[in-house]
């Protein structure tokens, strides 16, 4: 009860700060027996099985699809790289750096995803904004993109892909690139990132291309390049899809996935939210913090993440995902320990590789090796589980 009285009073908070009429109480908040907002066991599990503070904000649930706008203009956003963008990087920036200015001071993260969703909804698109933690956040403080957990002190590190697929006959987009150089202007300016340590992965003619094998040795070198103290940015801007997961440990039964720009080449494929928790959440140190933005199809879970906020209206703080599988990730990492691999680049060792996966074996079991052959065919790992299995 206690709880649910402190849901109606941020309830009213926000319609008051929103200048909108009194929401109706939701009585799908009113239960006894919801979980509490923090919980000591399910808090202190996430801290052992992410050792960094990650935060991710993703354009979409996992079943919707993400959009391509054409007009960047009608969102007060410079053209820079054509007329278009994407639709959560293009509203995101109009609530938090409408003009190239500082524009959400006072709002907290539920204003600002709020009237993020607003604006998406006022260009004809459904997709609900979502923000997802390896910490529990209190989403009515007041908004911080960047995270100013360590001050002035310590280094941030940015990496920006943007996919527009210009090599490709289908399947094109447009406002990728001009995601990038608006949310670069953007840490540039307000997040105090040092042009030197951003990253940029395009298909622009004139940037390192954002091939998967790009993609994934720019996160395993900022992950390498944080250290405790240190500040990290993602930005993704092109395809998310979904594939099948064939562990048969995913209850949707589906991964979720980043399309790089080779994806259709032979043995190269998507990138899954299984490696991106390896070689991104997981591989990010403990004192170290990570912001991501995922402007794509299907990324409501892409990072996998204990903690989630969604911007639908009737959700007023952060709450955990409920049966996240904190025994399996736990599990893993330790499968990992055991094998001397503190980061993803320990694999490059043939040693240390095929002691990882044979820990995974006794861990995980054959069917589970199975399905990581197939599902990291091409990578370190995935090819240290065919041979293993052979």
């Amino acid at each position: 009860m206690l709880r649910h009285l402190a849901k109606e009073k941020a309830r009213e908070k926000l319609d008051e700060r929103l200048g909108r009429p009194p929401s109706e109480p939701d009585s799908s908040h009113a239960r006894s027996d919801d979980p509490p907002t923090t919980d000591p066991e399910f808090d202190q599990q996430a801290e052992e099985a992410i050792p960094a503070e990650v935060r991710m904000i993703s354009g979409c649930h996992d079943t919707q699809t993400s959009a391509d706008v054409s007009n960047v203009a009608s969102f007060q956003l410079p053209d820079v790289a054509g007329a278009a963008g994407g639709a959560l990087t293009s509203s995101l920036l109009k609530i938090i750096y409408n003009e190239e200015k500082p524009s959400c001071e006072n709002l907290s993260f539920v204003d600002v995803f709020l009237r993020t969703r607003d604006v998406v909804k006022s260009k004809g698109f459904e997709q609900i904004p979502q923000l997802s933690s390896s910490r529990c956040i209190d989403v009515q403080q007041p908004f911080d993109l960047m995270t100013n957990k360590f001050g002035n002190e310590g280094t941030r590190y940015a990496l920006l892909v943007g996919i527009n697929y210009t090599t490709h006959r289908r399947g094109r987009l447009r406002g990728c690139h001009n995601d990038v150089l608006n949310v670069k202007r953007y840490i540039m300016d307000v997040g105090k990132i040092d042009p030197s340590n951003v990253t940029i992965l395009m298909d622009d003619g004139n940037s390192t291309l954002p091939t998967r094998a790009n993609i994934m040795q720019a996160l395993d070198d900022l992950c390498q390049k944080c250290q405790p103290g240190d500040t990290g940015f993602v930005h993704y801007s092109g395809h998310g899809g979904r594939v099948k997961d064939e562990t048969g440990e995913d209850p949707t039964g589906f991964n979720s996935t980043l399309v790089p720009l080779d994806f259709d080449k032979r043995g190269v494929g998507h990138i899954l939210d299984k490696e991106l928790y390896q070689h991104l959440v997981c591989s990010m140190p403990k004192g170290t913090a990570l912001t991501c933005i995922m402007d794509c199809c299907h990324s409501g879970t892409v990072l996998d993440l204990p903690y989630n906020f969604v911007a639908d209206g009737s959700h007023y703080e952060m709450e955990p995902v409920p049966d996240f599988p904190f025994l399996k990730l736990l599990k893993f990492r330790r499968a990992l320990r055991e094998a001397g691999v503190e980061r993803l680049a320990d694999l490059r060792d043939d040693e240390t590789r095929e002691k990882a996966v044979a820990a995974f074996t006794e861990h995980f079991g054959d069917r589970a090796m199975d399905g990581l052959a197939r599902n990291f065919e091409g990578t370190r790992l995935g090819s240290g589980a065919r041979r293993w299995k052979k």
